[in-house]
């Protein structure tokens, strides 16, 4: 079950970062040929690693820094058209996927001691 989370998780992270930056730099930037918000996907960067490795510090401040980009998908979604709609709506059931897996391989994988 643990391994599950870690996957899902993992894989989360990883398809928001590369929609991150397929959207701003290709499919649908604020302005045509790119823009800097494209950097949005920097802070995703940071977790990256402790995620992989499974450290569970790494995943309870993560779950915190992905609340961000579920605001931004929610605002986004409710304010854009076509296709950046469509991509807003996929930001935020990622950030909804990352946060659900984050925070259950976080309670499994807590001491006994709690």
């Amino acid at each position: 079950m643990r391994r599950g989370f870690y996957l899902m998780a993992s894989s989360s992270l990883i398809a928001l970062i590369f929609l991150c930056l397929a959207w701003e730099l290709r499919l649908a930037p604020v302005q045509p040929g790119g823009s800097w918000l494209a950097l949005k996907c920097l802070p995703l960067l940071a977790p990256l690693f402790g995620i992989l490795h499974g450290r569970r510090y790494t995943y309870q401040w993560a779950s915190m820094l992905i609340l961000l980009y579920f605001t931004e998908g929610i605002v986004r979604a409710t304010t854009e058209q076509g296709i950046g709609q469509w991509l807003a709506i996929a930001e935020t059931i990622l950030a909804l996927i990352f946060f659900g897996a984050s925070v259950a391989f976080a309670r499994l994988t807590r001491s006994s001691a709690h």
